[in-house]
């Protein structure tokens, strides 16, 4: 009898030259892997064409017939099969390039067979490429299964002819040797009653080899939940034990002098609703005794800063330092100036840390962080050098945080002996769905309301022939004393993409807006930091009009002054990061611009993210439309931090409803059942063990 780990390789059917195919394209090793290999689509093999009402280009089509004649032609690597076949209403051409020698045998006359492929059309005349086929017969026998999966395939699969017929042999057989209840189950009983779910090992047999559309509807539905499930379970585990093992520091109202006079004297402008709100689930955290551990979403301008300052000012009222940090110095720089604007006169030691702090200043730093004397640092990477010390570290903001490592930011919380209370902040808005996939273990705020008085961007789109309206644009902002930014997509021209390149572009703005009347910058990743940093101060200080650059502005350039963000062949990016560097005007008291530039030809996705923006200002509105249309490995920041799995059929986008229901489930679970000590969570407890639930800090990718 043969186990569910057995390689492969020694499965009857396969052999050392697929199962290297399987194991290099498909990353298929054992049994296990190949049940777990699982058709994406399933198509309906009940209903027959007849080649005279074919058409060409129709996909997944099925024929039934017999070969007229059959001629192999060319030699070696060249040789090819060509058969005519024929149902009495037409024929049409069948085409074999690989595995000729086991085809052209099976090709026998007076034998009835049917093909299942792709038409197409070759000189007039209707063609397959590479059918499926067997004999009408052997098709008879397997008559029940109208409803056949097509499984993903990659270019030498496809040419090596494994194809879905070829898998679903391999299953059937897998099924025949490793006999019944050879796949245990993984999820408790009264799971799977109290969601009607199948067992495991119904529901994979019923995915490869199904009778009817509802039956793989249910087996699904329990693969989906059961992935989602063990994502929430982890998160819900990890979150349980941080609550056991991590001890919070407690912030106390009564001590609030600095934030009570901060609210009289420096409070810029009311708070909206939503930062109320924040602000109150931010305090009962710090008031319960328990490590606060918060991600805080809000759309560029949504106050996001504000609330930074109200949070440390809390925790020097307590009598605990505080620190922020940003990914690049200049923004860093930036907070550090918002800061001191936001609290005035308020006896507060504010210092700046970044790569270009002198030595001198540095190691004053670092004599006020051990002393207490400093009691709010802003900084960058160079927060986390080893002879940064706090004496009491309460409190420590993250600023875009997928821009730091894992291992960076848990770095950061070991400088104390009792953890600081952690609020991360992103101006990258998070669909829902993967912010509990995602953070699931983090406590999650929204700001979804911008602060009164600011007004929207208006966007609009422009093709390349209509590029004067754009000149004629930046030449009306300036000459009011405003500034722009163009963005590009590349730095150099690529043969392969015909898309605006950085120095063309810096070229054709300097010819249309020359010196001495304008006067533009480049900027781009490749250039050195310093340069770059120079760069962004020329044009922060209002010395250039222009900056032409590449992506390397989404975050860190904060100029109230400028008013208009030109994005060349803005179909090539996402539209998360159109939203992104959109919110980098809009800073000021003036109406601010953003302009699409596009290609006169583009996708039909190009079209629809690029009318999306025009639609909306609303960034959490667009991410969920850039994960419908890009899946979630693409959104911007989820590449950096991770997704914490890689699900089989589970897809973010479109699983809201069993996301909602796998992580009610899961929480709980470990609310009555903390340590999964009861005797009908043992498979539960198992499955943590597996997963090394102890080994994976949710809280590092926070």
């Amino acid at each position: 009898m043969s186990t569910l780990y057995d390689d492969i390789q020694f499965l009857p059917g396969v052999g050392p030259k697929r199962a290297d195919l399987f194991k290099t394209e498909l990353r298929i090793f054992t049994l296990w892997d190949l049940l777990n290999f699982l058709p994406f689509r399933y198509i309906d093999r009940s209903k027959f064409f007849s080649i005279s009402e074919l058409m060409p280009t129709q996909n997944a089509v099925q024929v039934q017939g017999r070969f007229i004649s059959k001629q192999t032609s060319g030699y070696g690597a060249k040789a090819y099969l060509k058969a005519i076949f024929t149902d009495g209403t037409g024929r049409m051409e069948v085409t074999w390039f690989k595995g000729i020698k086991w085809i052209e045998p099976a090709i026998k006359p007076n034998v009835d067979y049917v093909l299942f492929g792709k038409v197409n059309e070759f000189h007039g005349t209707l063609s397959m490429t590479h059918p499926e086929m067997e004999t009408l017969q052997k098709f008879r026998e397997h008559q029940q299964q109208n409803f056949i999966g097509v499984y993903p395939a990659t270019e030498k699969t496809r040419n090596a002819n494994i194809n879905g017929k070829v898998i679903r042999n391999l299953v059937e057989n897998i099924f025949e040797k490793i006999g019944p209840n050879a796949i245990a189950e993984t999820l408790p009983q009264y799971i799977l009653d109290d969601f009607k779910l199948p067992n495991l090992e119904t529901a994979i047999r019923t995915l490869h080899m199904p009778t009817n559309l509802s039956q793989v509807s249910m087996a699904q539905f329990r693969i989906k939940f059961e992935e989602l499930f063990w994502v929430q379970l982890v998160m819900a585990s990890r979150k349980q034990k941080d609550a056991r093992e991590i001890q919070g520091i407690p912030f106390v109202r009564s001590r609030d002098k600095l934030l009570t006079r901060f609210f009289k004297e420096h409070l810029p402008f009311p708070l909206t609703k939503a930062q109320i709100r924040v602000m109150s689930e931010i305090r009962k955290d710090v008031e319960s005794g328990k490590h606060m551990n918060r991600l805080i979403q809000g759309d560029v301008g949504s106050g996001k800063t504000l609330i930074a300052v109200l949070s440390m000012l809390m925790a020097i009222d307590n009598g605990y330092q505080a620190c922020l940090m940003a990914p690049t110095e200049i923004l860093a720089q930036q907070h550090a100036k918002s800061l001191q604007d936001f609290l005035g006169d308020l006896p507060i030691n504010i210092a700046l840390l970044t790569g270009s702090t002198t030595k001198k200043r540095r190691a004053e730093i670092a004599e006020g962080l051990t002393n207490g004397s400093i009691n709010m640092i802003v900084g960058t990477h160079a927060l986390l050098e080893d002879t940064v010390q706090f004496q009491n570290i309460g409190l420590c903001v993250i600023d875009e945080q997928h821009r730091f490592g894992v291992a960076q930011r848990a770095k950061l919380w070991k400088k104390n002996n009792v953890m600081p209370h952690v609020l991360v902040m992103t101006a990258t808005p998070i669909p829902r769905t993967l912010a509990m996939t995602l953070y699931g273990d983090l406590d999650v705020s929204v700001i979804d309301e911008l602060p009164p008085g600011r007004k929207p961007i208006r966007t609009t789109m422009l093709r390349d022939t209509q590029r004067q309206k754009m000149y004629d644009l930046i030449k009306e902002q300036i000459a009011q004393g405003r500034q722009i930014y163009i963005v590009y997509p590349l730095i150099q021209e690529s043969e392969r993409m015909d898309f605006k390149n950085l120095e063309d572009g810096y070229k054709t703005i300097t010819t249309v807006f020359p010196e001495p009347k304008y006067k533009t910058i480049m900027v781009h990743g490749k250039m050195k930091p310093a340069e770059k940093d120079e760069a962004m101060q020329q044009f922060a200080s209002g010395n250039a009009q222009i900056m032409v650059a590449t992506t390397v502005i989404e975050v860190g350039v904060n100029v109230p002054n400028a008013t208009v963000m030109v994005i060349e062949s803005a179909e090539r990016f996402g539209l998360s990061q159109l939203h992104q560097l959109r919110g980098r005007v809009g800073r000021g008291a003036d109406l601010s611009f953003c302009v699409l530039m596009a290609g006169n030809k583009i996708s039909s996705d190009g079209e629809s993210r690029l009318g999306a923006m025009v639609q909306t200002t609303d960034g959490f509105q667009l991410a969920e439309m850039d994960m419908k249309l890009r899946g979630p490995g693409d959104i911007e920041g989820t590449q950096q931090s991770g997704l914490p799995i890689t699900f089989k059929l589970a897809n973010l986008a479109q699983d809201g409803q069993i996301i909602n229901l796998a992580r009610n489930a899961a929480f709980r679970i470990i609310d009555n059942d903390p340590l999964l000590e009861q005797p009908e969570n043992s498979r539960l407890r198992k499955g943590l063990l597996e997963r090394r639930v102890d080994k994976v800090s949710w809280r590092d990718i926070s």
